[in-house]
C-alpha cells in the first residue's frame, strides 16, 4: 500500500512539472560565439583524383549556455572539392547542431581535387559556421598536384584488374598480379610526378629510363619489374636527384614503412644502373636476382640513400653488385642481405640500421653462399663480397654475419671498413670467419668503433668531427670513389662511409 501512495505522488509531481514548463525547442536556443582548435586547415599535398586523408578539428563552446549552431556550410557550396562531417552529420549544409555549455563537437574534413578544375593548385575553401547574427569561418587549404598516373585496366563487364605473371607454382600453373606491361622502351620524364598502381612491368628485352629530377610514387601494393633482357636506367645527378617512395605525400607518411612493394630486378634483367637516387617506404628496396652470377654488373649503384623498409633494403641473391656512396639505413630485417653467393663490391658505403618498428633479429649486413630449401641447401659460390671503407652499424650487438656451406666458396674481404661486433656472449670466438686479426679476411678495419652519425634514427648518417671514420679510408678507395655522395671532395683525407665528416 505504501509504494502505491509513493508510485501515485510520484506521477503526480511529473504530470504538474509537465504542465507548468515551457515547450523546448532548437528555435528557443541561443546562437553564440564559437572557438576553433585551428582557424586554418592544411590539408597538405595530394595528388589529383588521389583522396586525402581525413583532418579533423575540434569546435568549442566555452560559455555556459547551451547554443544552436543554425547551419554548417562549405563557402563554394555543391561546387566546392572538400566535404565534411560533423559528429556524423554529412552533406553540403547541416543545420541546427546543438553544442552544450562547456563542451565541444569534432569536424573532420576531407578533399579530392581534380587539377583540370582549379586554377591554381594552391585551393582553398571556407567551412563557414553560421549563427543568426553573423558567421564564423575555418579556412581549408590543399596543394594540389598534376601527375602522370599508369594503372592495369579494369575489366568493364565482370570489373576485374588485369594481370601479369610472374612464375609458377609447385605444380606448374601460372602465378599472376595485378599489372600492367610498359609498351616498350619508356622514360619517366621530370616534368610532373608519376603515381603508379599495381606492378609496373618492363618488357623483355626494353629498357626503362628515368630522367634526373623526376619523382615517382607507388600506390599501396604497386612496384616495379624489371624482366629478362630488360634495364632499369636511373639517371639522377647531385643536383637534381630522383625520389622514388609511395603515393602519400601528407607529412605524416614523411617516413612510414610498407607502404608500396618492391622494385624487382628479375633473372636475366641486365645493366641496371641507379645514380643519384633515393628509394624509401617499401617492403623490399631493391630485389636483385640471378640463377647464376653474370659476367657483368647486374646492378650498379652510385649515391643512392634507401630508407625505411618493412623487410629489406636490398635482397640479392646469386648476383653481381657494385656499388659506391650507397647508403642504407631502418629496415625491419637486413639493410643488405647478400645470399646465393654471388659477386658484390662495396666502395665507401655505409649500410647501417637503425630500427625501431620491432624486434629485429637479421644483422644489419648478412652475408650468405645458400639458401635453406626443404629438400636441403641450394649452393652457389660466394666468388666476392668485398667492402672497401665501408661503415656497418646499427642498434644491434652484431651487425654482420656470414652464413657459410663448405661445398660452395665463400670469398670476402673487408679493408679499411668500420663494424659493430659486440660479441659480448661469445658465440664466435672460435669461429675463422670473424678472426679479426687476419688481414686477408680483415685488412686494417675498425671493430666497434664510434661512428657519431649526426641522428641515425632519422636517416641522417653523416658523421661527426668525433667519428673513429675520420682520415682512416684506403686512399685507393678514396682515388675510385674521389667524392662523397654530397658531393664534397675526399681525396686528400678520406673518411670511411659515404659522408666526408663534418662538424655538427
Amino acid at each position: 500500500m505504501k509504494n502505491s501512495i509513493k508510485i501515485l505522488i510520484t506521477l503526480g509531481i511529473l504530470v504538474l512539472w509537465s504542465s507548468c514548463r515551457k515547450d523546448f525547442s532548437l528555435s528557443s536556443l541561443p546562437s553564440g560565439q564559437l572557438e576553433f582548435e585551428r582557424d586554418t586547415i592544411y590539408l597538405d599535398t595530394i595528388f589529383t583524383g588521389v583522396s586525402s586523408s581525413t583532418y579533423r578539428f575540434k569546435v568549442y563552446n566555452r560559455s555556459d549556455n547551451t547554443i544552436r549552431i543554425p547551419a554548417i556550410h562549405l563557402a563554394q557550396g555543391a561546387s566546392s572539392f572538400y566535404r565534411f562531417n560533423v559528429d556524423g552529420q554529412t552533406g553540403e549544409r547541416v543545420e541546427n547542431t546543438v553544442l552544450n555549455a562547456q563542451d565541444s563537437l569534432f569536424v573532420f574534413v576531407e578533399t579530392t581535387i581534380d587539377f583540370s578544375q582549379v586554377t591554381d593548385p594552391l585551393y582553398e575553401d571556407k567551412l563557414v559556421f553560421d549563427n543568426d547574427e553573423s558567421s564564423q569561418e575555418v579556412v581549408l587549404v590543399s596543394l594540389v598536384q598534376d601527375a602522370h598516373f599508369l594503372y592495369p585496366n579494369r575489366d568493364n563487364a565482370t570489373g576485374e584488374i588485369a594481370t601479369v605473371p610472374i612464375g609458377t607454382d609447385a605444380n606448374g600453373d601460372s602465378i599472376e598480379i595485378q599489372g600492367f606491361e610498359l609498351p616498350g622502351d619508356y622514360s619517366f620524364t621530370a616534368d610532373k610526378p608519376w603515381v603508379i598502381y599495381g606492378y609496373c612491368v618492363v618488357p623483355d628485352n626494353h629498357i626503362l629510363t628515368i630522367d634526373a629530377g623526376a619523382q615517382i610514387h607507388f600506390h599501396q601494393n604497386s612496384g616495379l619489374i624489371v624482366n629478362t633482357g630488360a634495364s632499369l636506367q636511373s639517371n639522377g645527378t647531385l643536383t637534381d636527384q630522383i625520389r622514388i617512395q609511395g603515393d602519400r605525400l601528407e607529412p605524416a607518411y614523411e617516413d612510414v614503412v610498407g607502404q608500396w612493394g618492391v622494385i624487382w630486378l628479375r633473372d636475366g634483367s641486365v645493366n641496371n644502373t641507379l645514380r643519384y637516387t633515393t628509394i624509401k617506404n617499401g617492403d623490399v628496396g631493391l630485389l636483385v636476382e640471378a640463377l647464376s652470377t653474370p659476367s657483368s654488373p647486374q646492378l650498379t649503384l652510385e649515391n643512392v640513400q634507401l630508407y625505411n623498409f618493412s623487410n629489406f633494403g636490398v635482397l640479392a641473391q646469386a648476383t653481381t653488385v657494385v656499388a659506391q656512396n650507397t647508403v642504407i639505413n631502418n629496415c625491419g630485417q637486413a639493410a643488405l642481405a647478400a645470399t646465393l653467393g654471388g659477386d658484390y663490391e662495396f666502395t665507401h658505403c655505409t649500410f647501417a640500421n637503425f630500427w625501431q618498428g620491432s624486434l629485429r633479429n637479421d644483422p644489419t649486413v648478412f652475408i650468405s653462399n645458400y639458401v635453406e630449401t626443404p629438400n636441403g641447401n641450394v649452393v652457389n659460390d660466394l666468388q666476392q663480397a668485398h667492402f672497401t671503407n665501408c661503415i656497418i652499424d646499427g642498434n644491434n650487438a652484431l651487425e654482420l654475419l656470414f652464413n657459410k656451406d663448405n661445398a660452395a666458396a665463400f670469398n670476402y674481404k673487408l679493408t679499411n671498413t668500420m663494424l659493430k661486433f659486440d660479441d659480448y656472449q661469445h658465440l664466435y670466438d672460435a669461429d675463422p670467419l670473424y678472426d679479426f686479426s687476419n688481414a686477408l679476411l680483415f685488412d686494417n678495419c675498425l671493430v666497434n668503433a664510434l661512428t657519431d652519425f649526426r641522428d641515425p634514427f632519422e636517416n641522417d648518417l653523416i658523421i661527426g668531427a668525433d667519428s673513429d671514420a675520420n682520415a682512416h679510408a684506403n686512399m685507393l678507395g678514396a682515388i675510385i670513389v674521389p667524392q662523397d655522395i654530397l658531393g664534397v671532395d675526399r681525396t686528400a683525407t678520406p673518411d670511411i662511409g659515404a659522408y666526408q665528416h663534418i662538424i655538427f
